[in-house]
């Protein structure tokens, strides 16, 4: 590595290098911080801060062709009324939400993610995937 080192008052203030060696030394930095990232992230499961969602559940998310709070339900094993049981509402009222023919207050589906453990977030709908489940693209 080709390096000009640069000093102020006699002690080394900058290290300048060659811009490929840079790109080449940020992308090891950048590497070096996925690695860390994952091994976190697989401590957090270990310890059941978080974990592994199966690949189908996270393709049915991602698609929009249905409500989150359905994938989530399903995936969970929940019947609409057991759902609505845990969260203290009836079983109509989730299905409605599930349709996309309520959004749900945030009380309500703050108390849903509960019983779902999940965050709010992952229960919220982009306007397109409600305009798909509203025309009756999604089930």
């Amino acid at each position: 590595m080709t390096v000009q080192v640069i000093e102020k008052e006699g002690a080394p203030e900058w290290a300048v290098i060659p811009y490929d060696e840079y790109q080449a030394l940020l992308r090891l930095a950048e590497d070096a911080q996925d690695v860390a990232d994952a091994h976190e992230a697989m401590r957090d499961v270990a310890e059941g801060k978080d974990e592994l969602i199966p690949g189908d559940v996270v393709e049915r998310l991602v698609s929009g062709d249905e409500h989150p709070l359905r994938v989530w339900r399903t995936y969970r094993g929940l019947t609409q009324e057991a759902l609505g049981r845990s969260a203290g509402v009836g079983k109509s009222y989730v299905s409605q939400i599930e349709s996309g023919r309520k959004t749900g207050s945030a009380t309500m589906l703050s108390r849903l993610a509960k019983a779902l453990n999940v965050d709010v977030d992952d229960l919220l709908m982009s306007d397109d995937v409600k305009g798909r489940v509203l025309d009756g693209v999604g089930p």
